[in-house]
Order: C-alpha cells, then structure tokens, then sequence
C-alpha cells in the first residue's frame, strides 16, 4: 500500500511538472521565424521577422553571467513598471546578450523581445534605466541549440563550433563569413531552472547568399 502511494505521487509530481512546462512554453511569446535551411544535425538558419526589442547596454563587462544579470536587472524594472505607462509587460524568451569575443573590453548588450502589440508604440522606459529601443529588420540568422547554464567557458565552445561548421560547408565556395565578430547567447529559462535548459548562439548570415535569406 505504502508502495503504490509513493508511486501515485511520483506519477502526479510527474504530471504536475510536465504540465507547467507545457503552459509554460506555450503561454510565452518570442520572435517570429521559420527555419529555411538545416546544416547537420546541429545547425539551422533560420529567417527572423522583423521585430522590436529593448536594449540594455553593460560597460566593460567582466563575466558573461554577471554582464547579462546586470543588464537583465534593468530590463526587469522596466517591464515590471518603470516606464511612463506604469505597463507590467508580460515576460518573454529568449533573453538574448550580444557580445563582441574578440574585443574583450567592448561593451555587450541584454535585449528583451518586446511582444508584438507593443511595437508600434511601446512603454518608454523611465531615463535612469538607461534602455533604448533596438528594431531588427528581416533578416537570416545561423543558430546552434546546447544545453546547461550560458557561462563564459561554454559559449566561446559553442561559438566556435558554430563558425568550424558554417566554414566547413563553405569551404570550395566563392562565399566567406565576412563578420563573426558580433554573436548573441539566447536564453530560454529562467536561472531557477536547473534541467533541460535551453540556450542558443545566434550568428547573423543574411549577407551569405542563402535562398530566402534577405542581402545585408
């Protein structure tokens, strides 16, 4: 007896979580796109709408997690409250940081996806949050999905794995990477979730001459 209550529990702890995931994942909205092009098994490009987000700029970041909670912090005040409207605007994924690898002392920047009925006007953020507004036009970006915590150690890993391979399918062909000196670290999880995390590094690649991509 003893047994068969443990595993009802087990069962509806089970049911309880995969629904909240489920609620979770759907009630969220994020970017639009559509996947044109899979590279491997590891590797999509993917076509982004155009869209609005808010930036949050770090000076001289330290460690990429301590730049994206700084920047992020910001960015939270504001959605929760701190702009003119006094407007609580419902959270979003990814929370994406671009950073510069090959500059160290360059300044990175938190963005949030703003939701798509603000975009014709948004809530402006009060001045001391120092926010702007940042609008991405069409364009083609190169993504590659790992898991875990975003940390400094995994995300130059991963950065690197995504250009070996974006060069590999390149290589014999008249088009080259012409900029990787810009890359952007989306993460879909808050920080109090610990397992199947999802993370990405975006890579723009509308200037390759991939079919549906727009030229840069």
């Amino acid at each position: 007896m003893e047994k068969e209550k443990i595993w009802l529990l087990m069962v509806l702890n089970y049911l309880i979580i995969s629904l909240t995931l489920i609620n979770y994942s759907y009630s969220i909205e994020s970017p639009d796109y559509r996947v044109i092009l899979q590279l491997e098994t590891d590797i999509e490009i993917r076509l982004y709408k155009e869209s609005l987000w808010v930036s949050s700029v770090v000076k001289n970041p330290t460690t990429f997690e301590k730049s994206t909670k700084d920047g992020f912090h910001r960015i939270y005040q504001y959605i929760h409250g701190a702009n003119i409207n006094s407007s609580q605007i419902m959270i979003t994924a990814p929370i994406v940081t671009t950073i510069f690898p090959e500059t160290h002392a360059s300044d990175c920047y938190v963005k949030f996806y703003l939701p798509a009925k603000y975009e014709a006007a948004p809530p402006l953020p009060k001045p001391e949050l120092n926010l702007q507004f940042e609008r991405w036009k069409t364009q083609c970006l190169a993504v590659r999905k790992f898991s875990g915590f975003a940390e400094d150690e995994s995300i130059n890993k991963e950065i690197k794995a995504l250009v070996a391979t974006l060069n590999k399918i390149l290589t014999g062909k008249t088009q080259i990477l012409e900029d990787t000196s810009a890359f952007t670290i989306a993460q879909y999880n808050a920080s109090f979730h610990l397992s199947d995390r999802l993370n990405e590094v975006w890579l723009n690649v509308s200037g390759l001459a991939i079919e549906g991509c727009p030229p840069s």
